[in-house]
């Protein structure tokens, strides 16, 4: 079992273990302080993620439906990142998922490691730290409780906290009204690619029953060399939709336009990723943005990500029919959810490979793959 993070933190330390530096090549200009780069992000104008207000779908007035879908679809095409507000979740409710999070990771390591996964075993969920099981063979500076919240049958209360009192409750309430929010979202994109059919990205993925909602609270300590680590190494999410919540403290940083963009604090907004998986069925149409977690000095980030994930082998991803065309050819081969997860190779290398040009550094083949 590896240290915990917060247990390494926690003793002063002036300098980060060899295993958490991260490879001379990932180590550019834009690997520092996250705060420090918030504050140079908050100078700079344009180039910034997409903010979409939600309420509009909800309207009797057709152009603002049309407005909503239209926004929604081209952050989701021209970025695969967005902020969305007026999601209809109560900030009253967002607050308690806060502090429901926040009070598992006060409580000492002893009492969190009552609920340790063990991924050697194939037992994923519960508290954990994040293996050298990747490519480059480092650590990330983070801990961490999964676990899946939605859909209630298949969701084990047993290894969910006792502590506090309340965090059932809290996150039963918000996987709920969560679910609601991820219809929404998948009825605006269906709309976006062209379809009349509202419920067809949400029938394709599985819906109501089978579509799973996993959430992961990172828990990023305070670093003493955040030039050289990184909360969450870059990747895309193998997800259809990913939401975030954070605590206040930037972190996130996004691959677009041939550069790191650092995601600007929202008030009462959730982050909405694209997934590997939307980008399969969409053919490439939405975009599964390359991002990663960066870590400061000075204060704790705590972030909320839920993934929403079909079921790993009762469906074939490949891209819609009715997207593919003489001219427009299917740039995905059918692969099982659990296949893609398994080989992730299609946006990766692609990711990698951008990264690489943009550099002008060599990545070592190992993680382009």
């Amino acid at each position: 079992m590896p240290a915990r993070v917060e247990s390494l933190a926690s003793t002063g330390m002036a300098s980060i273990p060899t295993e958490y530096v991260r490879p001379e090549w990932e180590r550019d200009g834009s690997l520092g302080d996250a705060l420090e780069e918030a504050k140079k992000s908050d100078q700079l104008e344009g180039h910034q993620i997409p903010t979409v207000d939600l309420k509009g779908f909800d309207s009797e007035d057709e152009k603002e439906r049309s407005r909503c879908v239209e926004g929604v679809k081209e952050a989701a095409v021209e970025w695969g990142v967005m902020h969305v507000v007026n999601h209809g979740i109560p900030p009253e409710l967002i607050e308690r998922v806060r502090a429901a999070g926040k009070g598992f990771f006060d409580l000492p390591v002893e009492a969190k490691e009552r609920y340790a996964n063990d991924q050697s075993e194939g037992k994923i969920q519960g508290y954990g730290s994040k293996l050298a099981n990747n490519a480059s063979g480092k650590l990330e500076w983070e801990d961490y409780y999964f676990h899946l919240i939605f859909p209630p049958d298949k969701v084990d209360l047993s290894i969910w906290p006792k502590e506090p009192a309340d965090y059932t409750e809290v996150m039963m309430e918000f996987a709920k009204q969560l679910r609601v929010v991820v219809t929404k979202m998948l009825s605006i994109l269906s709309l976006g690619l062209g379809f009349e059919e509202e419920e067809k990205l949400e029938k394709k993925l599985g819906g109501m029953e089978e579509l799973l909602m996993q959430m992961k609270i990172n828990y990023y300590p305070r670093c003493p060399q955040p030039e050289l680590a990184l909360g969450v190494e870059a990747h895309t999410d193998v997800s259809s939709l990913s939401f975030i919540l954070h605590n206040d403290v930037p972190g996130l940083q996004v691959f677009h336009g041939g550069r790191w963009v650092n995601a600007r604090l929202v008030p009462d907004s959730l982050i909405v990723h694209v997934g590997d998986t939307l980008e399969i069925l969409s053919n490439g149409r939405y975009k599964s943005i390359l991002h990663r977690g960066l870590v400061n000095k000075e204060k704790v980030r705590i972030s909320w990500a839920v993934f929403c994930e079909p079921p790993k082998e009762k469906i074939v991803l490949e891209p819609l029919a009715e997207l593919v065309a003489e001219g427009s050819p299917a740039k995905y081969p059918p692969r099982t959810f659990a296949q893609h997860v398994q080989h992730k190779l299609f946006k990766k290398a692609q990711a990698q490979a951008q990264v690489q040009a943009q550099a002008g550094v060599h990545i070592p083949e190992a993680i382009q793959t």
